[in-house]
Formats: structure tokens, C-alpha cells, sequence
């Protein structure tokens, strides 16, 4: 098995890897099946269903599905030229996507919230269709965005298709159980052997290149979160509070005034604030999703900031080890919040950032793997119920809680020698039977939980 760790870590915008990026990416898709197409096409139609349907507005679903058709892409998404294209839109009621000329588009009676037909394959199902000049459907596509970007058709997931295309790697592990194996006959590091799976289907220096870009983003997406202030988009009017706390943070450290379990609010507010730019539609780096960001990047942070002998140049170890957690979650259960709630994907995260710190710190890959179990076990059971289908309450606050809880999972598993007596491919197994038995309205439906006992308007 093999997911890369630009999988695992792409560039992209918010609020949400699966219900904004990944719907922009299969409308991209799309397009390209038209060009391939030897119709002549005249409109376009979408529907979306199941959790797409129900936190749709929330998540700008509907937003991004129109962005995608009009030919944006969320790597290169420009805001500017976007609220241009939509304002275009509404006066002409046609997108012009390169190389397909004008096609009649009227958001209002041509992109359906379906919210009574769930598609099969996943809870994130969307159908994306062209007409001909009668309005006839000549081209039909189902698409499922199943978390972190993630984006297959009707067919590939029927296929049980995966994301292992390509050459051979040195260290094809599928289980944390393979990858210790791997590490122990190797004696490689688990980011050595992530790395080494890499260079085997690129090259180095687009690895270390592509590294640096995706913490570049997500330093720089820390940054703006500290700097900026005001009201979050959606109607909760949910207040930015990563620039107040960090500020007060600042004047406190000045003046030797902290408690030491202030650290704990150092970690939140880097975490909060790359959430709150997620919030509000910003540039951000799925971690292993939006909704999950702030974790890893708030972690990366953490360590270079505060912990003493700190390295920039070991960040690219923590990213590959990360990538190789998120990985054989992905692959053995889910990181998507709509099929097996926010164990999926805070969860997720923290066990990605725990690997990631107890490597960095001189961790062997036994309390690698334990790290992760820590920080996974205990999100086991976590519900995604947003508020009003929004990325903020309690989405926010809980990546802060994410990354704290990843920082003492590997400050435990540096403690011990890496026995302990639940693996990792356990608690994996454990997350995804959870996910199954969970019900549906606790599945980023905002149909229970929070988003049902908080008032919302």
C-alpha cells in the first residue's frame, strides 16, 4: 500500500476537504470527461446527496460545485477571479469552462440539495450531469468525495480502487504491524522507509521541495490566524479568538507571568488559528482534512517554538512519518467525518501529529506506533455535529484539544520502551467498526449532537 504524503497533505481551501475541495475536484473531473466527450454539450446539471445535501451551505458545497464547473481548482483557487466568475454567473446564467464554450447554468433550479435520495456508495455523493440543446442528459458521472480531497467515481469505488497506482516501493506496509517489521529487518526510521517510498515514485529534490511547500502553507496559514480578527462567515457569528489569545500569550510571556500549563493554550491558539482561517474560506493544508488542519501544523509548531533543540530541518521527518499513520488509517478504516464522525478525522490528526513529534524527538518506530494508539484511542467515539453545517462550533476549539492530546500521547510513548498492550492496527480497526455502528445523525449531517442543542440562528 502506498498513499503519498502529497495525498495526505494537499494544498487546498475551506471550509471542508470533503464537502468544498472534494466536490471542486470531481466538477473538475467532470470537465474533463466532457472534453474527452465527442457530444457537443449545452448545459450542466448537479445534485448533491447525503451529507453533501444536508451541511452543503454550511460547507459552500454548493459554492465550490459551481467553481469547479466554471474550471477552478482548490491548488490554484484564486479568490478574487472566483467571486468575479460568480458574479458573472448571475447575471448570465452560463459558466464558460476552458474548452467547452458557454454552458447554460442556473444555480437556482440546475444544483438540487437532494436530501431525500442518499447515493449507495458513500455519504458524500454527488451527480453531475450535461444536457444537449433540449435539456436532454447525454452525460451522466456519480462522484463520492470520502475524505481529506479524496474524490472516485461510481465505478472505481464499486472497483474497490485505492490510490496504489504506480511503481513498485521498497516498503509496501499495509498495517502498522507490517511497518514495524519493516522498520525492525531494515533498521530504518519510519519516515526513512516513508521516504525512501517516495523518492521510489519521484525524486528527491521534489520531495524536499514539495515538504517545504506544504509547512510553508501551513506556517503562513498560523500567521495569518494570529493577525487576523472579526466575525467568522455562516450566521453564528462566532467571534476569531486565536489573534486575542495569542496577543495575550505575548504580553504574559513578556512578563513571566505564565502558569506552566499555559502551554496547553500555546498549542490551542496555533491550532485554533489555522481553523479559523479554514473557517473562513482561507488557503490551508488538509491534515489529514479541513476540518482537521490545525492539529499537525499546530504540533510542527509547538515543536520548533518551544521545544528546546528544535530543528526546521526535521520537519520533513515529521510530515513523512505523519503521512505514514494518516495512510494506514485511510486505508484500514476512514478519516472522513461523514462516514465515521470526528474520531475520523481530529482523531485522525492527532494521531499523525503524535507520530510525527515522538519521531522528531528521537522516538523509536515502536513508540511511533505507540504514539499514534495514544492519541487515536482516546478521540475513539467522537461524533461530528456541527453547528448549523459549519466548520467552527465545535470544530475550532477541538483541533486545539486535538494537538494537546497528540503532544501528551508522545510524551508518553517517550516514556516507555513502545510495548504497551493495544496495537495500533487494533484501535484503527476499533475507529472503523465504530464509525459502522455510529449513527447516521452523528455523521456530519448536523442532524444531532451540538448542532441540535445549540441554538443556531
Amino acid at each position: 500500500m502506498f498513499l503519498s504524503v502529497f495525498d495526505m497533505f494537499k494544498v487546498g481551501i475551506g471550509p471542508s476537504s470533503s464537502h468544498t475541495m472534494g466536490p471542486m475536484v470531481a466538477a473538475a473531473r467532470f470537465l474533463d470527461l466532457m472534453r474527452a466527450s465527442p457530444f457537443h454539450f449545452h448545459g450542466l446539471r448537479a445534485s448533491l446527496h447525503g451529507s453533501l445535501a444536508f451541511t452543503g451551505v454550511g460547507h459552500a458545497t454548493d459554492r465550490a460545485t459551481i467553481l469547479g464547473l466554471a474550471g477552478f481548482n482548490p491548488e490554484t483557487y484564486d479568490a478574487e477571479a472566483a467571486d468575479a466568475a460568480l458574479a458573472a454567473l448571475k447575471e448570465t446564467h452560463t459558466l464558460s469552462p476552458e474548452g467547452l464554450g458557454d454552458l447554460v447554468f442556473d444555480p437556482d433550479s440546475d444544483l438540487v440539495f437532494d436530501y431525500d435520495h442518499a447515493l449507495p456508495g458513500h455519504a458524500n455523493g454527488m451527480v453531475l450531469m450535461a444536457t444537449d440543446a433540449e435539456g436532454d442528459i447525454i452525460l451522466r458521472e456519480v462522484y463520492y468525495s470520502i475524505g481529506g480531497g479524496f474524490v472516485m467515481t461510481e465505478a472505481e469505488l464499486a472497483e474497490g480502487k485505492d490510490t496504489d497506482e504506480g511503481a513498485p516501493v521498497p516498503y509496501p506496509f499495509k498495517s502498522a504491524a507490517e511497518m514495524l517489521q519493516m522498520a525492525r529487518s531494515s533498521g530504518l526510521s519510519i519516515a526513512e522507509m516513508k521516504r525512501a517510498n517516495e523518492r521510489a515514485r519521484g525524486c528527491a529534490d521534489a520531495l524536499a521541495k514539495g515538504t517545504a511547500r506544504i509547512w510553508q502553507v501551513m506556517n503562513d496559514c498560523i500567521d495569518r490566524g494570529l493577525e487576523n480578527d472579526g466575525i467568522l462567515p455562516g450566521g453564528l457569528s462566532v467571534r476569531r479568538r486565536a489573534k486575542a489569545i495569542h496577543e495575550a500569550l505575548e504580553a504574559e510571556r513578556g512578563m513571566n507571568l505564565s502558569a506552566p500549563h499555559t502551554i496547553n493554550d500555546w498549542m490551542s491558539v496555533y491550532a485554533m488559528a489555522v481553523n479559523e482561517e479554514n473557517a473562513a474560506g482561507g488557503q490551508v493544508v488538509t491534515a489529514p482534512t479541513n476540518g482537521a488542519a490545525g492539529v499537525v501544523p499546530a504540533v510542527i509548531r509547538y515543536y520548533l517554538d518551544h521545544v528546546p533543540g528544535a530543528a526546521g530541518s526535521h520537519v520533513e521527518d515529521f510530515l513523512l512519518t505523519a503521512a505514514a499513520i494518516g495512510g494506514l488509517v485511510k486505508f484500514n478504516a476512514s478519516i472522513s467525518g461523514a462516514e465515521a464522525g470526528c474520531q475520523a478525522e481530529v482523531g485522525s490528526a492527532s494521531a499523525m501529529a503524535a507520530a510525527g513529534l515522538c519521531a522528531v524527538m528521537g522516538g523509536t518506530p515502536e513508540q511511533v506506533e505507540n504514539a499514534a494508539e495514544i492519541a487515536l484511542e482516546h478521540h475513539l467515539g467522537m461524533t461530528c455535529d456541527p453547528v448549523k453545517g459549519l466548520v467552527q462550533v465545535p470544530c475550532i476549539e477541538r483541533n486545539g484539544l486535538g494537538a494537546i492530546k497528540a503532544v501528551s500521547a508522545a510524551s508518553l510513548a517517550l516514556r516507555g520502551d513502545g510495548q504497551h498492550l493495544v496495537p495500533l492496527d487494533a484501535c484503527i480497526e476499533t475507529m472503523r467498526q465504530t464509525g459502522h455502528d455510529m449513527s447516521e445523525k452523528y455523521k456530519e449531517t448536523s442532524l444531532g449532537g451540538l448542532a441540535v442543542n445549540v441554538p443556531n440562528c
